[in-house]
């Protein structure tokens, strides 16, 4: 069973799921790419992602998540699991710790890797930093660091503003070195369903910005995806 087949069997598994069990939640988007700080996993073509979340009111949260990626002959889907923990100083600041496992399948050279992740956010501002000691199972350790901010506008419009940083090893062996991605959207409610266009840029990687097949492009893009958070 290829990855995307999979997927969709799995998404119907988990919209059972959550039909059941009312405590926990499931999102399900359908976008014109998966884009993962600011570099194609689909080679620039449409994915299907689901997740199935678990939240306990002292914080606590579990979840799986999984989409369909393109990376050449490799691997087609992905999968991961994650588990954190959220609270409040007070009403304005929050903090978010945790750890999200991915998984790639079919993965002949077992790419899967663990990266741990911690965040502050004040009011709509947040920051979090993510550290991989082995990316993608390459012996090499790699930083993520990000800013985002979110602007209500009319007609219950929100514009979203993201940063990120990529470094370490990792990217100093196998890249030249590390990057900078951005992206800017626009996203709105309506009914059950969110919608968003996003704009995003990872061409800082200047190696990756137009690769063969598009497997694991940066270049700039834009991109449009409808989701939806079950139960209704």
């Amino acid at each position: 069973m290829n990855g995307t087949a999979a997927l969709l069997a799995l998404t119907l598994l988990v919209a059972s799921i959550v039909d059941a069990r009312a405590d926990i939640s499931s999102t399900i988007t359908l976008s014109s790419d998966y884009d993962f700080r600011g570099m194609t996993q689909s080679a620039l073509d449409p994915a299907l992602s689901a997740s199935l979340d678990w939240t306990n009111e002292s914080g606590f949260y579990l979840g799986t998540w999984a989409s369909n990626v393109d990376f050449g002959a490799k691997s087609d889907l992905e999968v991961d699991a994650i588990a954190g923990y959220r609270g409040q100083f007070n009403d304005d600041t929050g903090f978010d710790i945790g750890t999200n496992y991915y998984s790639f399948w079919p993965d002949d050279d077992d790419s899967n890797y663990a990266e741990i992740y911690a965040g502050l956010s004040y009011k709509a501002v947040s920051v979090k930093a993510w550290h991989a000691p082995d990316y993608f199972n390459s012996g090499e350790k790699a930083f993520y660091f990000e800013a985002n901010a979110t602007i209500p506008l009319p007609a219950d419009f929100d514009l979203t503003l993201h940063a990120g940083y990529n470094t370490g090893d990792y990217w100093k062996v196998f890249y030249e070195g590390s990057y900078v991605d951005y992206s800017i959207v626009l996203s709105k409610a309506i009914g059950s369903f969110a919608l968003a266009l996003k704009w995003i840029d990872g061409s800082d990687l200047r190696s990756a910005d137009g690769t063969p097949g598009n497997i694991f492009s940066t270049e700039s893009k834009v991109f449009f995806s409808v989701a939806t958070t079950l139960p209704w």
